[in-house]
């Protein structure tokens, strides 16, 4: 606990470096590079129950469901599951319960379908590493819950910004050369 951040408290992640993190805890959904900061909050929750509302805000942007998700293996809940079937969204990794027999070639063709999905997941990792080393997410300073859910989320729109800039100038590099060619 912290007397000059009293809104910030501990999370038990059991992960192996960090028993316990501190901090806000987000959900944040990528989408062709861009992220969207879907939630955010100061109290410990299973983020499962973020996937539903993530896919929803993705239908109201674009329209649409998406046609497939890849999240994090604590997304694979048998609600999320059944919800993204009826859906018709594909959801990424191995099914729940005992694995069942296969053939060599389709242990193969699913160990090359996962492998595939875990691609798709890495640049969200990829995200939340060069927020906390370019822009110190992981080093947020400010006194009041909503002054720091600010903070958060311009750090996101500036990476989001700096995707688009990056776009611009590589697109502005291309249209140079078509003109000098």
């Amino acid at each position: 606990m912290s007397i000059s951040q009293p809104h910030v408290r501990p999370i038990v992640r059991g992960k192996v470096s960090r028993e316990v993190e501190f901090g806000a805890k987000i959900s944040v959904s990528l989408i062709n590079g861009y992220s969207f900061l879907d939630r955010l909050g100061w109290d410990a929750y299973h983020e499962s129950v973020d996937l539903k509302g993530q896919i929803e805000n993705y239908k109201s942007r674009f329209g649409c469901y998406p046609a497939s998700v890849h999240a994090d293996k604590i997304y694979r809940t048998r609600e999320n599951l059944n919800y993204c079937r009826e859906e018709g969204i594909r959801l990424s990794g191995p099914p729940l319960g005992r694995p069942r027999l296969m053939t060599q070639e389709e242990a193969a063709r699913e160990k090359r379908r996962h492998r595939g999905d875990e691609r798709y997941r890495i640049p969200i990792e990829g995200k939340f590493g060069q927020g906390k080393r370019q822009f110190s997410l992981d080093r947020i300073m400010s006194k009041l819950a909503v002054t720091s859910g600010s903070t958060i989320s311009v750090i996101f729109l500036v990476m989001n910004l700096e995707k688009l800039a990056a776009k611009i100038r590589l697109t502005s590099s291309i249209l140079a050369l078509d003109v000098a060619g």
